[in-house]
């Protein structure tokens, strides 16, 4: 195979399997995306849906806590993409210290959300880096699958993109050579750091591409590539809030994501990735501003159903089912500093109220969830498959 250039994206260079690799050209590209038209169109409105949904969470008594259940929906959206068959379901049962509930899957997820929010608070005193990149890597990787490819470190052998079972003959993509991929990676750090060069949401785009194209870790690089677009955001003041995750976006659109990728690499063609891109900002703002709303309303409408309970712990509670969807009897008591008889019966009013539902069936260390709110997320994910949230029990 000869070589041959993109012209603008990067370069296909020839390696002894016969298979060529892609050593991209730095970014940002040259000649520069063009940004007009309904390209700038789609910009304009994909800023204004990202500033819709910074306001919406503004609305919320606590939105700390919306961003924290919608960081573990991202964790496991983001983790299916990679095979895992963990739910939301999954995650919270065993922060809730379930027993049998702690599949690899589901530690994989928890990952996640650790890397997820290790990264802002690191964002809080240095700018986004390799080396931030690197460390959100190794917190994904801790003590799951992958934990023995070198985590927390930038490969130093060649890796391919593919099926299972595919070698670097059959490889759909092989990233750049080890050599190039320092370089690739040095060139990207510094664009990190470019506040010119692009709009934020353009930039974000190309910097994914970027990284998904450099493929730098042996394990987790699609991960570490979807976290990378809600560090920028925040990082900029995009978003007050890390509320950005377009995997479910990815997922639902699986085929043209790698398409568009593939056509970047192949032709140049960063402007209808940027346009795929700037959909995803779109269609997820949209949907993330519609769920803190449903949250909101729902939180009125159980406030008002709790308003006639003296007990002084009914709101408490109440407030902590939005934090702790699943819960037992116990961790009410101790949360709470009642008693395990006031906890319970609390517990038992609520559930005549359709707050909560009893899962076990069982008589004995029964667990209960917050239902409606964890049906929220559920349906703001039809299409991907269920959260794994159990029935009620009649």
């Amino acid at each position: 195979m000869t070589e041959r250039t993109t012209h603008r994206a990067g370069v296909w260079t020839p390696q002894g399997s016969g298979r060529a690799a892609f050593v991209p050209h730095p970014v940002p590209p040259d000649p520069p995306i063009r940004i007009g038209g309904s390209l700038q169109t789609l910009l304009s409105e994909a800023d204004r849906s990202l500033g819709r949904l910074d306001g919406a969470t503004e609305i919320l008594p606590n939105p700390d806590l919306f961003v924290a259940m919608y960081v573990r929906q991202e964790a496991v959206l983001s983790s299916q993409i990679e095979g895992t068959q963990s739910s939301l379901a999954d995650v919270l049962a065993v922060e809730a210290g379930q027993v049998g509930a702690g599949a690899n899957d589901t530690h994989e997820v928890i990952n996640y959300v650790r890397a997820m929010n290790a990264g802002i608070d690191e964002l809080q005193r240095l700018p986004l880096s390799l080396r931030l990149i690197r460390m959100i890597q190794a917190e994904l990787m801790r003590n799951v699958r992958g934990e023995h490819a070198t985590p927390g470190e930038f490969r130093r052998s060649q890796n391919w993109i593919g099926p299972p079972g595919s070698t670097l003959d059959t490889a759909t993509f092989v990233p750049p050579p080890v050599p190039q991929m320092m370089e690739a990676l040095d060139q990207l750090e510094a664009f990190l750091h470019d506040r010119e060069s692009l709009p934020t949401l353009v930039h974000c785009a190309v910097t994914h591409a970027q990284f998904e194209t450099i493929h730098p870790f042996l394990d987790g690089n699609g991960r570490v590539g979807r976290l990378l677009i809600t560090f920028q955001l925040v990082e900029r003041g995009t978003l007050r809030k890390p509320l950005l995750y377009l995997s479910h976006f990815f997922k639902r659109h699986r085929a043209e994501y790698y398409d568009r990728l593939m056509a970047v690499r192949n032709d140049g063609n960063w402007e209808a990735w940027v346009e795929f891109f700037l959909r995803g900002i779109v269609e997820v703002s949209r949907d993330a501003t519609t769920l803190a709303r449903e949250i909101l309303s729902l939180r009125e409408a159980h406030l008002r159903a709790v308003g006639t309970e003296r007990s002084p712990f009914a709101i408490p509670l109440l407030e902590l089912l939005f934090e702790r969807p699943i819960i037992t009897v116990r961790a009410a008591e101790q949360a709470l500093g009642c008693t395990y008889g006031q906890a319970n019966a609390l517990i038992g009013r609520f559930e005549k109220l359709g707050i909560l539902h009893e899962t076990t069936g069982h008589r004995r260390n029964r667990i209960y969830q917050h239902s409606p709110y964890l049906q929220l997320f559920d349906a703001a994910t039809p299409d991907i498959g269920g959260s794994g949230l159990r029935k009620p029990i009649d």
